[in-house]
């Protein structure tokens, strides 16, 4: 069985070129950042890099392509985000059309691509700092809902934030908070803390986009801000084309994730 989680990002894209590798990419490539992707034709991509730079919880931006190249120079020079990420969410006028493994026949000369940090890039800090990551443990995506707390809007785009969730023991909530607060590119320190009715999730044990975390007695559910957020914003804004990665198949940059540490 392949290690994933000592792979380099440039091996473990290669694989997932050649469809390889088909389970969400928290864990592989440890120390190494991932993102979000976000897709959209050039008369879009303003009004979501500003939408982006006014909800930098949700959507902090880590790199951003030429109109019409799949390249993300900055986070992995060379690689090609129309095949580099497992899955891909296709959404047309708000409506989720179709879910697939690249982007051959979708891809557009006029489209710009997004990278945005996601939380996956904070879970080496949480575990060395011995706090236990449950969907990893329990080998399962992390959960994430959709919740009543609304976005800035910019342009076209708007609509409510996504938040992922993690169980974290009660006596290790502030190192836990300390921990993600070095990495404000990639969410940072958590949004909410405790109830999850106050941020407007009904029932913790359904979440919207991927799968349910157990609970355990003396841990407290802890949320933080996802990048899953502009696929909420797609099914609001209605935008002709978003493209997106599928929640919890994210792209593997080569920058370390300390890279990113705010000291």
């Amino acid at each position: 069985m392949l290690d994933l989680a000592s792979m380099s990002p440039k091996d473990i894209r290669a694989l997932i070129r050649k469809n390889e590798i088909d389970v969400p990419t928290s864990g592989m490539s440890k120390g190494h950042v991932q993102a979000n992707l976000v897709v959209v034709p050039k008369d879009l991509a303003y009004d979501f890099l500003l939408f982006a730079q006014r909800n930098p919880k949700p959507c902090p931006v880590l790199d951003v392509t030429d109109i019409g190249s799949a390249e993300p120079k900055l986070m992995a020079k060379g690689a090609d985000l129309r095949f580099d990420i497992p899955r891909y969410r296709i959404y047309k006028y708000g409506e989720l059309v179709d879910e697939v493994t690249d982007l051959e026949d979708y891809w557009r000369d006029d489209l710009v691509g997004f990278l945005l940090g996601c939380s996956f890039s904070f879970e080496s800090a949480l575990l060395n700092a011995s706090i236990p990551i449950r969907h990893i443990e329990d080998n399962h995506n992390v959960p994430m809902y959709l919740t009543t707390i609304e976005t800035e809007p910019a342009g076209n785009f708007y609509g409510k934030m996504v938040v992922s969730m993690r169980p974290i023991p009660y006596q290790l909530i502030t190192r836990a908070v300390q921990a993600t607060s070095r990495f404000p590119q990639v969410h940072g320190a958590p949004i909410h803390i405790g109830d999850p009715s106050l941020i407007g999730i009904n029932d913790i044990n359904s979440p919207d986009f991927g799968e349910p975390s157990i609970i355990k007695e003396g841990e407290v559910p802890v949320f933080w801000a996802c990048g899953v957020t502009p696929q909420s914003i797609a099914m609001t804004s209605k935008p002709e084309l978003m493209i997106t990665h599928a929640p919890g198949y994210m792209f593997i940059c080569d920058p370390k994730d300390e890279s990113l540490a705010v000291l």
